[in-house]
């Protein structure tokens, strides 16, 4: 048999009330329709305390119940039929029932999941957006993580701007242009290295706790990945799948014991890894203020790492089954030039006005 909803039966309690109320003054009617009333306010917001987050405390049912008794008893009840005070009594007792059965299935919320931080630089080209669009589609299935995106310009790209916020994943779009001493340079530019210690200077500024991951727009990620990068406690490190000659990157583990790393290139670096093969707790980088990543092509990782000195080799946490797994890969994106102009006038009055906002990136490309 199905059970009626306290609200169905405070309804229809008041219906039989009125129905044998041909005695009974307005004043007692009026009363007796606050109860009412009072009663289904209570349960209303009963239900809204559970939905919240944030009714972490148990409600107090007890509490309810005896402000709504007390209710009732300075209510001018002493003329009331028997029908009418045994109703009455039938309506509170059911409301009671409800009240304990909703509380004893009550359970409290789990603990919210340990933050990530993704720290992704990325600057304006033809490849932006899409690149964005496809690594947003893979965090929305990431819970607690807040992603800092740091654009290598002067000013916000608009389509950027654009697409995080439809993305609906918590987020800070930051800028941090490349200082114009390493523009001019010759040779090897230190690309990405203003973006991640924008990163870092947010953290600081902002976070308390969890972990951070430097992870480029035009990589790969499996999903595994982040719930490896959520349990560091210090300083995680995996392999790396390189879309290239060398293949990969990886600490090298015997017997459960980090003995070294393997990477197609060294170059005389004490940690030859690649920027996606560690993750850092953010406790961590708190103990470390002057940590931060050099201007120096080819050596921003190692250079890195070291600045969170001192720690052990010990201290370094082996992730992805002892790193047997490839869980991130090093993918990049051929580089495309700028899209030519489309023939405006032609088009003037068509959609392709609107579509041509979208592919369009500036003219002058990065140094």
């Amino acid at each position: 048999m199905t059970r009626p909803s306290p609200t169905q039966v405070i309804y229809l309690s008041v219906a039989d009330l009125d129905r044998s109320s041909h005695m009974r003054t307005h004043h007692q009617r009026s009363w007796l329709l606050v109860l009412a009333v009072l009663s289904i306010l209570f349960l209303l917001f009963y239900q809204t305390r559970l939905s919240r987050l944030e009714a972490a405390a148990r409600p107090c049912v007890t509490e309810a119940e005896l402000l709504i008794r007390s209710t009732v008893e300075r209510l001018p009840l002493k003329n009331l039929t028997d029908v009418e005070r045994d109703r009455l009594s039938q309506l509170l007792a059911q409301l009671s029932d409800e009240l304990s059965t909703r509380n004893s299935t009550w359970t409290s919320p789990p603990p919210p999941e340990r933050p990530i931080y993704i720290i992704t630089p990325t600057y304006p080209r033809p490849e932006q957006v899409p690149e964005l669009i496809r690594m947003s589609q893979t965090l929305l299935h990431v819970k607690g993580v807040h992603w800092l995106v740091v654009e290598d310009a002067e000013n916000r790209t608009e389509s950027v701007t654009h697409l995080l916020a439809r993305s609906g994943i918590s987020h800070d779009h930051l800028l941090a242009p490349m200082p114009n001493i390493y523009k001019t340079k010759k040779g090897a530019k230190p690309r990405g290295v203003s973006n991640r210690n924008r990163g870092l200077s947010w953290l600081r500024a902002n976070a308390t706790t969890g972990v951070f991951f430097f992870a480029d727009d035009d990589n790969t990620y499996d999903l595994r990945l982040f719930e490896e990068l959520r349990s560091v406690r210090v300083l995680g490190m995996w392999p790396v799948g390189l879309v290239t000659y060398t293949g990969l990157s990886s600490p090298v583990v015997e017997g459960g014991e980090l003995k070294g790393f393997y990477d197609g290139w060294v170059g005389g670096r004490q940690f030859p890894v690649d920027m996606a093969g560690f993750g850092v707790s953010v406790d961590f980088l708190m103990q470390r203020p002057g940590a931060e990543m050099p201007y120096r092509p080819g050596y921003e990782e190692d250079g890195f790492l070291k600045s969170l000195k001192p720690f052990d080799l010990s201290e370094i946490e082996l992730k992805a089954d002892n790193c047997t797994k490839i869980l991130v890969w090093h993918t990049q994106t051929k580089k495309n030039k700028p899209a030519k102009p489309l023939n405006m006038t032609k088009f003037a009055n068509s959609n392709i006005v609107q579509l041509n906002l979208q592919i369009t990136v500036e003219n002058t490309r990065r140094p």
